[in-house]
């Protein structure tokens, strides 16, 4: 089996009939890193290679004549090295976290490894997620496997990388704005991001804690809904997790038999989006309409206000949740003659210039005499945009939008213009603000030399099925 056919759906069924081996599958991930790791930075830590194959090994012997396998057994996986895995350098891509290893493992790390999936290593991302191209990294930026000229969008940068190279079956990533999706759509993957509170985010390093989420990048929407019904559900270690039951495989029988009403937002479609990619929904959409499905018209007049409330809600609760960064505890240490040029130092060598930009807007949106003008306010603001997603899914069962508004850039050209970076989160970020699932859908067209077409869904709180369903028709029978 060639490696660009190693699915999580495809492994499953080749391991559980005997007809590929988890060693097999695992050295030629192993093959590939080999190749492509050194042109695209996609991982900052490896799990030796002796040790996995050895972990391999193991699982075929344990797996023999067994007929009730999880279907993540045996099956190479990454992980976003802002997620904790015990005994693995955690870093968030920062030089203040030199030196720092993980002590447990994150709770969607140990439903893997229940499952059985073998860890491959930990991937770069933009310092502690903040960042959409993949650049903000202190271990250099990754490239796009489509082309190594530009950036392969982020903060999940890595595991994207990662999973469209050959270097992973399928990877763990997060999303606070869009740091799934984004990198998703910009290296032909499937970028999926749960509803707030459906993946516990115990053992996510926090950035913004009220828009954090465990994302999962795939190949196809099958392996998305697969991995997300593997290590989804209530965990009583995350506060925030939902207390009811976990998503089901069995929600997506019969998906080839549902007609969904579409809403199409009039917001999302303008010139601020690149022509190409505008065509390209408007075709996605009637290829739904021509085989059944509703489309309505829809409107999300909050949504032109997301990358701003986005900016002050996320550096503030960020300015809170970096404050841990001392130099006391763990971590970078640059000496100081008192403990406040200790802080000083350290933070100052330790964090980058994004990390902190963000921290120091985030502080003065939180500082007495602007809370009120600025996160209060912005909060307000975030929850109209919710009200309108509620409103408007009293209507339709989906949205319809865009991913970006742009194809990816080339590497370096937009590194010290943050501001234009925001915008690329233009569409992404609403999905956060109001806690519900999204899902970054690649096309099989190319639009932009080696990038190809694609589009986001999303769905009300908790229909994760929706999304699904709806991908599933598109890869099936639209694309």
């Amino acid at each position: 089996m060639d490696s660009k056919e190693f699915t999580v759906s495809n492994l499953s069924y080749a391991l559980k009939n005997g007809r590929i081996t988890s060693f097999e599958i695992t050295r030629k991930i192993i093959e590939n890193i080999r190749e492509q790791e050194e042109k695209l930075n996609a991982y900052i830590t490896r799990v030796p290679d002796e040790k996995v194959l050895s972990l391999a090994h193991k699982i075929d012997e344990k797996n023999t004549g067994r007929d009730n396998l999880s279907p993540l057994s045996g099956i190479p996986v990454a992980i976003k090295d802002n997620i904790s895995v015990k005994g693995l350098p955690l870093t968030c891509a920062s030089k203040i976290l030199t030196g720092y290893t993980a002590l447990y493992d994150a709770t969607a790390i140990r439903k893997l490894k229940e499952k059985d999936a073998i860890v491959m290593g930990k991937t770069n991302l933009d310092e502690f997620a903040m960042g959409s191209t993949g650049e903000y990294s202190c271990f250099g930026p990754t490239k796009n496997p489509l082309d190594v000229h530009y950036v392969p969008g982020g903060s999940s940068s890595g595991s994207a990388a990662a999973v469209a190279s050959n270097m992973a079956v399928y990877a763990l990533g997060s999303d606070t704005g869009g740091s799934v999706r984004l990198p998703a759509f910009f290296t032909g993957t499937v970028g999926f991001k749960p509803t707030y509170g459906r993946i516990s985010r115990y053992g996510l390093v926090a950035f913004a804690s009220s828009l954090d989420q465990i994302g999962i990048i795939t190949k196809s929407v099958m392996d998305s809904a697969i991995v997300f019904s593997e290590i989804s559900g209530y965990d009583p270690l995350d506060s925030t997790s939902y207390e009811k039951n976990a998503f089901m495989l069995s929600e997506l029988e019969e998906f080839a038999k549902q007609r969904f009403t579409i809403g199409v937002p009039v917001e999302y479609l303008n010139s601020g989006v690149d022509d190409k990619i505008q065509t390209y929904i408007l075709d996605v959409i009637k290829r739904y309409e021509k085989s059944g499905y509703k489309i309505k018209e829809i409107s999300l007049p909050h949504s032109k206000y997301a990358v701003p409330v986005y900016q002050v809600v996320s550096t503030s609760e960020a300015s809170t949740n970096l404050s841990r960064y001392d130099g006391i505890r763990y971590g970078l240490r640059i000496k100081g003659n008192t403990p406040f040029e200790l802080y000083q130092n350290t933070r100052a060598e330790g964090f980058g210039d994004e990390v902190k930009r963000r921290i120091m807007l985030g502080t003065f949106c939180l500082s007495s005499g602007y809370y009120d003008a600025y996160y209060a306010r912005a909060q307000k603001v975030r929850r109209r945009i919710k009200n309108d997603f509620d409103r408007v899914f009293e209507d339709v069962d989906i949205i319809i939008t865009p991913t970006s508004p742009t194809f990816p850039i080339k590497i370096g050209t937009k590194i010290k213009d943050p501001v234009s970076l925001y915008l690329l989160d233009v569409f992404t970020t609403t999905a956060n603000l109001a806690g519900i699932p999204a899902i970054a859908i690649p096309g099989k067209e190319k639009l932009y030399g080696e990038f190809k077409g694609g589009f986001q869904i999303l769905a009300p709180a908790f229909m994760e099925a929706n999304l699904f369903k709806a991908g599933l028709f598109f890869e099936n029978y639209l694309s």
